[in-house]
């Protein structure tokens, strides 16, 4: 079995969501072949074998910085008919969702997006995607022969099976009128750790009471390594940057925790959280609808809870 997978990059680095679908690949089984495109360095392309890559094909040229959609499923569709390539493997993201859905129509292939577990090969090819924000489970077959499969974040654990691989420089002729559409600016979240990334995310809601006293939110991320977030109402108010917006319009997270101070728990807010491993809830109201989701849960006022959790997580330190 071939099995390609496309993997994203930004200013030069492999993403780690990119990481788990190399990994998803390799859990499959058969040879699975990495596929980057435009400025990606070497060396990471390179430790891709370290997460299951036995091969790495590398199209360098720079017009593919900009990540235009069509021109990227061209490339990768074309990638897929000259490996011979059974599945195609790609994280959903705001690019890669796309991209999966435009390759399977060219290729002719079955789609599953949101797929949260490794097939199940026992009866057909049969996969387990997440449907309705997250609220259930559909086990869908796929019966062509060539299949797209986009798998949502944490479906795979990124561990090291291998070692470093070299990277063979790839051509693909994509056509001009691909590259018609143009990403004129773009906005980038800023932060130590970015929020589609991080394994821990601490965000706040107008439990804050004001922006004077995110303090205690960024001091408490900073402990933990994690990356800041907010409800919508808090950005929609400008407390904090619309960039850190966590819900179904603004930013889906799926960290390995997910803290939550002074957020009532919008059906909204999450959606956009509940691919999380394990959520934390600290809120003064007892019947805030958010404790229902909580894996663990504190019935208080958030001004007086995280000073004595932040010495608490200092100390444990």
């Amino acid at each position: 079995m071939n099995i390609l997978v496309f993997v994203e990059s930004a200013e030069g680095k492999i993403k780690k969501n990119s990481l788990e679908a190399v990994a998803y690949a390799y859990a499959i089984g058969g040879k699975v072949t990495a596929l980057a495109l435009g400025d990606v360095g070497s060396e990471e392309l390179q430790n891709l074998g370290k997460y299951g890559a036995s091969s790495v094909l590398h199209v360098s040229d720079s017009k593919f910085n900009q990540g235009v959609i069509q021109a990227y499923a061209t490339a990768i569709a074309i990638t897929m008919q000259n490996e011979s390539a059974d599945i195609l493997v790609i994280s959903d993201s705001s690019l890669g969702t796309p991209i999966a859905a435009r390759v399977a129509a060219r290729v002719g292939a079955s789609l599953a997006t949101n797929v949260v577990s490794l097939p199940d090969t026992s009866k057909g090819f049969n996969v387990k995607r997440s449907i309705y924000t997250g609220k259930a489970f559909a086990n869908v077959e796929l019966t062509k022969t060539k299949k797209v499969i986009g798998i949502k974040k944490n479906a795979a654990e990124v561990k090291e099976v291998g070692s470093p691989v070299s990277v063979t420089p790839f051509q693909v002729t994509v056509p001009e009128t691909d590259f018609n559409a143009r990403i004129t600016s773009s906005e980038k979240a800023t932060g130590e750790v970015l929020l589609p990334e991080a394994n821990i995310v601490v965000s706040g809601g107008r439990g804050m009471k004001g922006p004077e006293h995110w303090g205690m939110i960024e001091d408490l991320a900073k402990t933990l390594g994690a990356a800041t977030g907010c409800s919508k109402p808090v950005s929609d108010m400008g407390w904090r940057p619309h960039h850190e917006h966590v819900g179904q319009t603004g930013v889906k997270v799926a960290p390995q925790l997910y803290i939550a101070i002074g957020i009532s728990g919008a059906i909204q807010h999450l959606a956009g959280v509940n691919s999380s491993k394990c959520i934390v809830v600290i809120n003064k109201d007892a019947d805030a609808p958010f404790f229902k989701a909580a894996d663990y849960g504190i019935v208080g006022d958030a001004f007086d809870v995280l000073p004595k959790l932040h010495e608490a997580l200092k100390a444990a330190k």
